[in-house]
């Protein structure tokens, strides 16, 4: 039982140095090239055709050595129906064994050249290995700095985005604040506002409100007792100029609030606003008695001066000016 076991574990090896060989030829050589064919073939054209049916074993085939998941054991346990001793069997798998071993000496002779050069050129292969790994280390190192330049550009760039934003925004409030500073000047030239200027350019704003009005309602506003009855048509003030003038007033101060209140230069205009409103006031007054004049109520007129005083948020003046023309 013993020398049983010993042969077969002999046979298992006889089995396993024949696998080694068949795949060793098998990557060398490739699929492309064809197979040479021996006389221990699957062909089994050497046998007679008369001796087909006798239970000799067939010869053993080179693909049943090739399979992926070939095991030693499990290809034993399949020659079973074989009638074959086990030293037939080895010499067999010998055989084989020493056919295969030729034909890889053969193909080692066949491409000796071959085998030479790729030896050569393994020749100092850890010095190049280690220069390729020194040149990877040193990309390395110049990839990383150039990434850190271009966080830092980055970083320059946001910033200075960001002051580009603020220029910006201050340009177009710098923009905004010269319009309404024209738009000022302009209605008080429409409303012959005249003052002295103080040397800031902008005019006083401690001058009488009352006296910037003489030139444009001196004819209107003579002794009332004097001339009450007469009527000058050039003199009277017309409401749509009035409309317009209080629109732009309108405007002015509401992009000052968008500007916000507290900004210097709307502060400093405060003064200014303020005149020009007074004086948008005196006229409508004017125009309530203008169009109350005589008896003859204008009910159209009186109500377009009235939302002209709405507009203002002055109603107060609207009734004190109202109750002034009853009595």
């Amino acid at each position: 039982m013993g020398m049983q076991q010993g042969m077969s574990w002999q046979v298992e090896l006889d089995v396993l140095c024949v696998v080694v060989v068949l795949h060793v030829l098998r990557k060398r050589r490739g699929r492309s090239e064809p197979r040479r064919k021996f006389p221990d073939s699957d062909s089994g054209s050497d046998f007679d055709e008369n001796t087909t049916d006798l239970p000799f074993p067939k010869p053993l085939s080179r693909s049943s050595f090739l399979a992926p998941d070939f095991d030693p054991a499990t290809f034993l346990s399949s020659l079973t129906n074989r009638h074959q001793t086990l030293e037939d069997l080895r010499l067999e798998l010998r055989e084989l064994s020493q056919g295969l071993n030729k034909e890889l000496l053969d193909v080692v002779n066949e491409n000796y050249q071959d085998f030479l050069s790729l030896g050569g050129a393994l020749q100092g292969g850890e010095e190049k290995v280690e220069e390729i790994s020194v040149g990877l280390l040193g990309f390395q190192r110049d990839v990383a700095a150039i990434h850190a330049k271009v966080e830092a550009r980055k970083a320059e760039m946001e910033s200075l985005l960001q002051e580009k934003k603020a220029y910006r925004i201050k340009a177009n409030i710098g923009r905004a604040l010269l319009d309404i500073a024209e738009r000022i000047e302009e209605l008080e030239q429409r409303l012959m506002i005249v003052g002295t200027k103080t040397s800031n350019g902008l005019p006083s704003s401690t001058e009488d409100v009352d006296s910037d009005q003489e030139g444009f309602i001196s004819d209107n506003t003579e002794s009332e007792g004097d001339s009450e009855e007469e009527t000058d048509e050039s003199a009277i003030i017309s409401v749509k100029r009035l409309e317009s003038h209080v629109e732009k007033y309108l405007y002015i101060v509401s992009e000052s609030d968008r500007i916000g209140s507290d900004h210097p230069f709307v502060v400093g205009q405060q003064p200014r606003l303020e005149k020009i409103r007074s004086t948008l006031l005196l006229d409508l007054d004017t125009a309530l008695k203008q169009s109350r004049k005589g008896g003859t109520k204008d009910e159209t007129r009186t109500v377009k001066v009235l939302r002209l005083y709405d507009s203002l948020k002055a109603e107060s003046s609207a009734v004190s000016a109202l109750k002034q023309l009853s009595i």
